[in-house]
């Protein structure tokens, strides 16, 4: 399901595809983030195939004008947990609701693993 939204210009339509590879940019640019990772097995080989890299390790979903991301990172060893876990929601959500104009509801954090 793609985003739709209207302003002055007329519609605007962003594919999912599209959010999640901006998350997957943003998330992979956020300090302590060393990895995505994908969410199961079946991602994982299907992730040999596609070509859209940044988008691994990511899920959305969009109800109305609302955004439900889950993310699947790696963190880096010796860093606060916290810390850089509430620092990647907010350079994720700043970016996705300055890109698309709606609104993110909730951003899950899954951490898979750390790596030194």
């Amino acid at each position: 399901m793609a985003l739709k939204t209207r302003n002055s210009y007329g519609t605007i339509t962003v594919s999912e595809d599209v959010i999640a590879m901006l998350a997957g940019s943003l998330a992979l640019d956020s300090y302590g983030v060393v990895d995505m990772v994908p969410s199961k097995f079946s991602d994982s080989f299907s992730d040999l195939f596609r070509r859209n890299g940044k988008a691994r390790g990511v899920r959305i979903v969009t109800k109305d004008d609302r955004i439900f991301v889950d993310l699947f990172v790696v963190f880096k060893y010796g860093l606060p947990i916290n810390a850089v876990a509430a620092s990647l929601k907010e350079s994720v959500k700043y970016g996705l609701e300055h890109f698309t104009g709606m609104i993110v509801d909730k951003i899950d954090i899954h951490v898979v693993g750390v790596k030194i």
